[in-house]
């Protein structure tokens, strides 16, 4: 019992000191050292109350602000900051961290092997990953597409393909997430042209070209944006991306679900001679049809909405065969998160629709689709059965 008293007494002398003494550096360094003690020891950590981790993140926080040119606060801060929970720990102060990070980013405070960017960066994509809509907005108006897309340019200018330029395209898939206005900064800053230069140095790396196709995926979910994918050198590389076999599916299937968005505005929006709409359709059937449905996922859907949208277009069943398909499988794949999430967003609805209307779908198609749509139906009713089960027990 001495020895727990005396190591949280410690902590708060320590907060006390770095409180009181925020533009003294040598406080700020000696008692970020000595929190990072704390906070890494897993017994210690576990005995932290909620009260008393935002303490130690507010008090890090204003001595790294003080200090943002300091390597040794900087890094000392970074490391602290990775042995807490992003975002659910800092989501009280978000704001001021987003600044700090960006900071990390921007400046490229000198050290080796640039420890400080990466971990700012790795930072960066956590803080974006599993928040609100308000939060991704906000981390777009402060700057981060454009600090990624700094970042992605300077290392495809030196020929390097690494952690870093990997996590830079992945937080800007985070941040788009159902977020047109950062889609919107994304193409401003000339986001697909910087997809193009790295998938033609680095088109053999599976985890960038996911993050990369997922980023277009998201851009490609917003309507009035479509337009300007709409490109033949874009959609030739989407076109051709559907027959990858890198990341098992993964980079098949968000090539497809680029290209199926783009064919659901109808023929008269495909505004490009080559390569031929229908062409990259049966393409894209192709691939649908090799994708094992028992396929386990590299992905996590927040909301199954921009999938569910398609289920409609009657007038491309291609687009409603990725749709079904997607929510075929991730409902068999994952019963417990996505069967919910279908029945909740209105997807069982349109899914009978499709079953009780089969003349509705062109001969080509129909066998397919009314399969996968079958077992949609199917996997939502053995979860519910389950549901039940589970409660009388």
């Amino acid at each position: 019992d001495y020895a727990l008293a005396d190591w949280q007494q410690a902590l708060r002398l320590i907060i006390t000191a770095m409180d009181r003494h925020t533009t003294e550096k040598h406080i700020q360094i000696s008692g970020s050292a000595s929190l990072y003690y704390v906070v890494k020891s897993d017994t210690h950590k576990a005995e932290l109350n909620p009260k008393m981790k935002k303490k130690i993140l507010y008090t890090l926080l204003n001595g790294m602000l003080a200090h943002k040119s300091d390597l040794t606060v900087m890094r000392n801060g970074c490391l602290i900051l990775c042995h807490f929970r992003i975002p659910e720990d800092i989501l009280f102060d978000y704001e001021r961290l987003v600044r700090i990070l960006l900071h990390t980013v921007k400046e490229q405070i000198e050290d080796d092997e640039s420890f400080i960017q990466r971990v700012g960066i790795f930072l960066l994509n956590s803080l974006a990953c599993q928040v609100g809509g308000e939060q991704r907005e906000l981390v777009g108006s402060l700057g981060a597409i454009e600090e990624m897309i700094n970042v992605i340019n300077q290392r495809l200018n030196a020929g390097i393909c690494d952690d870093v330029m990997e996590t830079a395209w992945s937080t800007m898939w985070n941040v788009t997430d159902e977020t047109p206005s950062n889609c919107e900064r994304f193409l401003k800053g000339d986001g697909m042209n910087l997809f193009l230069r790295c998938k033609d140095k680095f088109g053999e790396k599976k985890d960038l070209l996911r993050n990369m196709l997922g980023l277009i995926g998201n851009v490609a979910e917003v309507p009035h944006l479509r337009p300007y994918l709409m490109n033949s050198d874009f959609v030739e590389e989407f076109a051709f991306l559907l027959d990858s076999s890198l990341d098992g599916i993964e980079v098949s299937y968000n090539a497809a679900g680029v290209v199926a968005h783009l064919a659901s505005d109808g023929a008269k929006a495909w505004t490009i001679e080559t390569p031929e709409r229908n062409m990259v359709l049966a393409r894209m059937v192709r691939a649908i049809n090799r994708w094992p449905l028992h396929s386990k996922r590299n992905i996590n859907y927040r909301s199954f909405e921009p999938i569910i949208r398609l289920l409609p277009v009657v007038h491309t069943p291609q687009c409603q065969l990725w749709a079904v398909w997607a929510i075929a499988n991730l409902t068999k794949v994952c019963p417990e998160k996505y069967c919910s999430l279908v029945q909740e967003e209105g997807g069982i609805h349109l899914i009978q629709n499709i079953l009780n209307n089969p003349h509705a779908i062109h001969t080509d198609n129909r066998t397919e689709l009314l399969h996968f749509a079958t077992l949609v139906r199917d996997n939502v009713n053995l979860w519910n059965q389950r549901s039940v089960q589970s409660q009388n027990v």
